[in-house]
């Protein structure tokens, strides 16, 4: 299925805006059109993004910035006509909508996955349409690994955002021959920041200008950025908020960064939301996240399982592990749990295992933390 009729050539020179509504909760644009034009936006794009105490929040962002973006990609990767992209997230977040920028650049042809994420129907269609480029989340990786379904031999890369991809999830995805190339990136920046050249380093791609203060936490400048964020309150009227493209904007991630000649490269370390405190003790989620996708992949355990953390009055904070009800035995929740504590420490260790009839997920796949942990402590 072609990309829709909505992005055609002309769409990128219009002063039309553009809002990316998802299929549900769109009444939460009400009014966002008409606040876009009364100030003053014209060739505009707004995508939602999560905003403070649950009120919407809109991330804007020139047309223009989605074409720098695409230029800066495509040349990394030698993007030209003869390519062909398969979308398979939703256009309504950029991870989906950035690849028709992509190709309206370089001229490369655009399918569509049609229907739900179904990892068989993926290869199937990479295969039949032979897709060259692509892009997917972990969990995508993760459903195309636990099938055991082979990279389509036409495919030369699969772009890897929107999460951290484990090392060892990674391993199995390149012994079923999936050329994974991770990167990073984010709403504001119309995609990605930075980009995997090789397995072992992630270049920044040129039209950013990044630093660090003396946390690691990250700035970014550069032509591609967001214009800034419109908010609806309580009473809903909508608010704007600049971004000053002089001071840049400070994100929550925390990275090194080193220089060459040539470029700039980026190690990610963490987010400033993923540090917890247990017993006193700082600890990464992320990291202990990855630890248990590795183990759960050595025990070839049959669902996705998530780590997630509680308050807790006496610790400050327990971790749980959660599953899907019905996709595994007792027995293997069991050994899992038990090889998971036999690595961690004291104050690491996590309680108990948890299952729930599924596993909340945002538009695109990623594991959605917190209507996870909603849902444990309402039941």
């Amino acid at each position: 299925m072609e990309a829709p009729d909505l992005i055609t050539a002309d769409f990128w020179s219009s002063e039309a805006n553009h809002i990316a509504l998802p299929p549900f909760g769109s009444e939460k644009a009400e009014g966002l059109s008409a606040f876009a034009q009364q100030m003053g936006a014209r060739g505009w794009c707004f995508f939602q993004t999560s905003g403070s105490e649950g009120q919407p929040k809109w991330v804007g962002l020139e047309k223009s910035s989605f074409l720098i973006s695409a230029r800066a990609v495509n040349a990394h990767f030698h993007v030209t006509e003869n390519d062909r992209w398969l979308i398979a997230i939703p256009l309504h977040h950029v991870g989906g909508f950035s690849i028709l920028a992509r190709s309206h650049v370089s001229g490369a042809s655009t399918d569509d996955l049609p229907g739900p994420w179904d990892a068989a129907a993926f290869v199937e269609t990479c295969s039949r349409q032979r897709i060259t480029l692509t892009s997917l989340v972990p969990t995508q990786m993760h459903d195309l690994v636990r099938q055991h379904l082979a990279a389509p031999p036409t495919l030369r890369v699969a772009l890897i955002g929107g999460g951290a991809l484990s090392p060892a999830l990674r391993r199995e995805a390149e012994h079923l021959g999936w050329p994974v190339r991770t990167t990073f990136g984010m709403t504001e920046a119309a995609s990605q920041i930075a980009t995997e050249s090789t397995a072992d380093e992630m270049v920044v791609l040129p039209h950013w200008l990044l630093s660090t203060d003396a946390t690691d936490t990250l700035t970014i400048r550069g032509p591609a950025l967001a214009k800034g964020y419109a908010s609806l309150d309580p009473n809903r009227i909508w608010h704007w908020h600049p971004i000053d493209p002089d001071i840049g904007l400070r994100t929550r991630d925390r990275v090194k960064l080193a220089s060459s000649d040539s470029h700039q490269t980026l190690r990610f370390l963490g987010r400033e939301s993923d540090s917890l405190k247990i017993c006193g003790e700082l600890v990464s989620r992320d990291a202990l996240q990855s630890r248990l996708d590795t183990i759960a992949l050595s025990q070839n355990f049959p669902a996705p399982i998530l780590l997630v953390p509680l308050p807790d009055p006496r610790r400050e904070t327990s971790l749980t592990l959660v599953t899907r009800s019905h996709s595994s035995t007792l027995a293997q929740q069991t050994a899992l749990l038990e090889a998971f504590n036999a690595t961690a420490l004291a104050h690491e260790r996590a309680f108990q295992i948890r299952t729930l009839p599924a596993l909340p997920c945002t538009p695109i796949g990623k594991p959605d933390l917190p209507a996870t942990q909603r849902l444990l402590q309402e039941s």
